[in-house]
């Protein structure tokens, strides 16, 4: 084997023929060992003449490696087999070939026998003449390097997108000290190269860092990662808030290495957010008064009577007391009292008007949902009686508290009601049609339902009507259903149409019942 023709590098004295015998025996046997685990080895060991780099021997290990057989690649010059990009890299000793201690090693890509390229990591040595100091061959140990190099591209990869990418990215080592921030990190939160070595404490809000404490690092320690939404802050004092994934990596035997953090600068979104709830309050608050001015006609009767009253008492006491210069109390009392009363009914409709239009930011809180029924129902009955239309609350369950704004509540039932009214009415002298409220429990929400008499829902229509400015009523908007949905979707319920067999048209719709409340049916 080429293992034993090794040239002798040292001078060495003259053994004697047992120290020479026993020198042989033992060169021999390390030799035969060597080519053992040559020939064992999946490493491919070769050698080369000098200049085209021509195969001289190569261990079998060249069929795993590159597919041809011991025979095929004698005799063939390495210069050959070179990817044509890394062979002028080699032979200008690229940055890929380093020396250290006479072995040079370099990284390239190789032709394989079914012509792709793979690549090997080859450590080489050269074998010098011990007379003249020529090259008589070159030893080279190879081994596939496709996995680290492949890695090595992917993490330059990850590296670019790391840098590149919008959000912001940070490491952490296992006590919280900054490790790495990426180019968004360091413009958001407006910090140098220097800052890895500040601590994450310093990134966010007290009350952010102190849940990062809390639940989002032992979290992450059990599960691996842990997101939610928190509130970093930049240098210059700024809260910034972030959608947050924190990851715990682990070494390959288990072990906690470091901790890396991926937040999502929410401003942008926050600030929408906030113009969309402000658009929508605007739109919640236009409709109600929409709904007042649909409804002015019947609010003028209402208070026309109460009004009517308070002036007829007046006048009565004027009548019989103005030539009088003296007046008993007792003959006051009565109409005076009965003005008061009816003043007071007429107050209390100029109320209820200002509380429904007032524009306010909601409040959810558990009520009592049978008094706002029977107080809505009242107040549309003017309306309704216009119409022709009976009102009915059929609702049997008492004690039932849902969790709910009352304006925002009251304008729900107010536009489904006045929607049913409208659907129902019918000229004045024939039979009057019927709109009635149901309510019916399902574990822990309430059902209610607004049904009518009328012509019912167009066929085909039950996908639009909830679409923004789709109306089946001829001077209608289109936009009561549609910001009825939005409300109840706001207290966690649904809103949708029901069919039914009867006739007419029902419109249902969920509360989440009040905490400890539980409704019961009476007879």
């Amino acid at each position: 084997m080429f293992l034993s023709q090794q040239p002798n590098h040292g001078a060495m004295d003259t053994p004697t023929p047992e120290e020479g015998f026993t020198a042989l025996t033992d060169d021999a046997e390390r030799n035969r060992l060597l080519a053992e685990m040559a020939e064992q080895s999946t490493d491919m060991i070769s050698r080369h003449t000098p200049g085209d780099w021509r195969f001289i021997y190569a261990s079998p290990a060249v069929t795993h490696l590159l597919g041809y057989s011991v025979e095929e690649i004698v005799g063939v010059s390495a210069y050959d087999l070179y990817h044509p990009d890394d062979v002028e890299n080699f032979q200008r000793r690229a940055p890929s070939v380093r020396y250290e201690r006479g072995l040079y090693t370099h990284t390239y890509r190789f032709r394989c026998k079914d012509g792709h390229y793979t690549w090997l990591e080859s450590t080489s040595r050269t074998l010098r003449d011990p007379g003249t100091g020529d090259i008589r061959e070159i030893l080279v140990v190879s081994r596939d390097a496709s996995g680290r190099i492949e890695a090595e591209q992917t993490n330059r990869r990850l590296a670019r997108v790391l840098e590149s990418t919008s959000d912001l990215v940070i490491f952490t080592s296992l006590d919280h000290r900054i490790t790495h921030l990426n180019e968004s990190a360091r413009q958001v939160l407006a910090l140098d190269s220097a800052t890895p070595s500040a601590n994450l404490s310093e990134l966010f809000t007290e009350t952010s860092y102190r849940l990062l404490g809390e639940a989002a690092f032992p979290t992450a320690l059990r599960r691996g990662n842990w997101s939610g939404e928190l509130d970093m802050r930049d240098r210059r004092g700024q809260t910034i808030p972030v959608s947050l994934e924190l990851l715990a990596h682990r070494s390959y035997h288990g072990d906690m290495e470091y901790f890396s953090l991926v937040a999502r600068d929410l401003s942008a979104a926050k600030a929408a957010e906030a113009q969309l709830k402000a658009y929508q309050a605007d739109i919640e608050h236009a409709s109600r008064l929409v709904t007042m001015g649909e409804l002015a006609s019947s609010l003028a009767h209402e208070l026309n009577q109460p009004l009517t009253g308070i002036v007829n008492y007046l006048r009565g006491i004027q009548r019989r007391f103005g030539d009088q210069t003296e007046v008993r109390w007792q003959d006051l009392r009565v109409p005076l009292e009965k003005t008061v009363d009816t003043a007071l009914r007429a107050g209390g409709i100029i109320h209820r008007m200002m509380d429904f239009t007032r524009k306010r930011a909601p409040v959810h809180e558990a009520m009592d949902l049978l008094p706002v029924v029977d107080d809505l129902l009242q107040f549309c009955e003017p309306n309704a009686e216009r119409h022709n239309v009976v009102l009915e609350n059929r609702m049997t369950l008492t004690g039932a508290r849902v969790v709910a704004d009352r304006i925002q509540l009251e304008q729900i039932l107010l536009n489904l009601i006045v929607n049913a009214i409208e659907a129902c009415q019918t000229p004045a002298g024939q039979a009057p049609l019927k709109v009635w409220l149901e309510a019916q429990r399902h574990g822990r929400q309430l059902e209610i339902r607004v049904r009518d008499q009328g012509p019912g829902l167009p066929p085909h229509s039950s996908d639009k009507l909830f679409e923004r400015f789709f109306t089946t009523k001829k001077n209608g908007l289109g936009m009561g259903l549609a910001i009825s949905r939005s409300l109840v979707e706001s207290l966690g319920g649904e809103l949708w149409p029901l069919a039914v067999e009867e006739g007419g048209a029902c419109f249902c719709f969920t509360l989440a019942l009040a905490d400890n409340e539980t409704p019961t049916t009476t007879n």
